[in-house]
């Protein structure tokens, strides 16, 4: 595998980004743009995957990388708790509800992959 040139080339962020549109446009209307408590902990959780690959990235090293990569991990699973009660209070139908999850659990597969990857090998993820 080669070396990532930025965190942008990283597929897990190159998701983890439209998820983030996902996730703000689902709660900028109806009930669930009045919830402020949720719609602001679901939305700095999708974030946080993006920021915490970038920032991991950003540390030059695997070890350090791997770390972040973690928190970004459970970020997705975060999100994924989140929407739950999204849908349990109606705030979004069942549909739109297994869109963000699946895309959610697919980046923290991604994630994961990544992790093993990079634990596996003295790869550096930048010169």
């Amino acid at each position: 595998m080669a070396a990532f040139k930025s965190f942008e080339d990283i597929h897990a962020w190159q998701n983890s980004r439209v998820l983030v549109k996902e996730i703000y446009a689902a709660t900028s209307s109806g009930d669930f743009v009045k919830d402020y408590g949720l719609k602001d902990q679901i939305r700095r959780a999708a974030v946080s995957i993006c920021s915490n690959i970038a920032e991991g990235f950003e540390r030059r090293g695997n070890k350090e990388f791997i770390n972040f990569l973690w928190f970004a991990k459970g970020s997705a699973a975060e999100v994924c708790s989140q929407l739950h009660h999204a849908k349990d209070l109606g705030y979004i139908t069942d549909e739109r509800f297994k869109e963000m999850y699946d895309s959610a659990k697919l980046i923290g597969g991604m994630l994961f992959n990544l992790i093993t990857v990079l634990s596996s090998t003295d790869m550096r993820t930048k010169q």
